[in-house]
């Protein structure tokens, strides 16, 4: 039979059980909207103990941020195993599982929220965009790569963030038409680099080598062949 006396937390337990509480408010609305007090509330705890424990909300937001970071950035992680175009649909689909997760807080990180703009908040994104270009780099076998590679990875980086915003603006596409976009967007961003680059020549021909008739590089190679007269 329960006594009803609440365990005491210790300071990191009660440190990781804010940034969970805030993390899971800042998902389902903008940190703007978030005050300390449902922080507190949801907590089950006082609001001057949350400012014990953090300086104030910034504070607070970018911890759960740094959190959310590292989860977003562990969603490129994948086996080296089959097709390059089945792996980066996966990956894709893990993207925007975070992003279905987390909208109001990953569009007001992109866009504008409370920490915008500092230096921590700058880091932790740039931490994303590097830890998610280094991952592709290495299903593509690649482990440093030549100006033109860097340029079409990190291009389309910035291309997925940009589309999971504007899908988050009404949902008004599919989200399984948009992840399968995204790759055929990455075998297009490696043809036209392809044409002007021997390094990106060898490997779209490795992409297009080890696709299977039912990958989405090759239904992308379809579509694109349906188009001629």
């Amino acid at each position: 039979m329960s006594t009803g006396v609440r365990r005491r937390m210790g300071v990191e337990e009660r440190r990781q059980q804010l940034i969970g509480v805030a993390l899971d408010l800042f998902s389902r609305r903008s940190p703007d909207e978030v005050s300390i007090d449902e922080i507190a509330s949801a907590a089950g705890i006082s609001r001057p103990l949350v400012y014990h424990y953090f300086p104030g909300k910034l504070s607070l937001y970018e911890a759960a941020l740094k959190r959310a970071s590292e989860d977003l950035a562990g969603r490129f992680a994948e086996p080296h195993e089959g097709p390059l175009g089945a792996r980066l649909l996966r990956v894709m689909r893990r993207y925007f599982d975070f992003v279905d997760e987390h909208g109001p807080g990953f569009s007001a990180l992109m866009r504008g929220g409370p920490a915008v703009g500092s230096s921590t908040t700058n880091a932790l994104i740039d931490s994303v965009r590097q830890a998610a270009y280094e991952q592709i780099l290495t299903h593509l076998g690649v482990t440093e790569a030549p100006a033109r590679m860097e340029l079409v990875v990190r291009s389309w980086i910035s291309l997925a963030e940009s589309t999971a915003l504007i899908w988050l603006d009404g949902r008004r596409i599919p989200r399984a038409e948009l992840e399968l976009q995204l790759v055929h967007d990455f075998a297009a961003l490696a043809a036209v680099s392809a044409a002007y680059d021997a390094d990106m020549a060898a490997l779209l021909r490795t992409m297009v080598k080890d696709e299977p008739a039912d990958g989405p590089f090759a239904e992308l190679v379809g579509r694109l062949l349906s188009l001629a007269p």
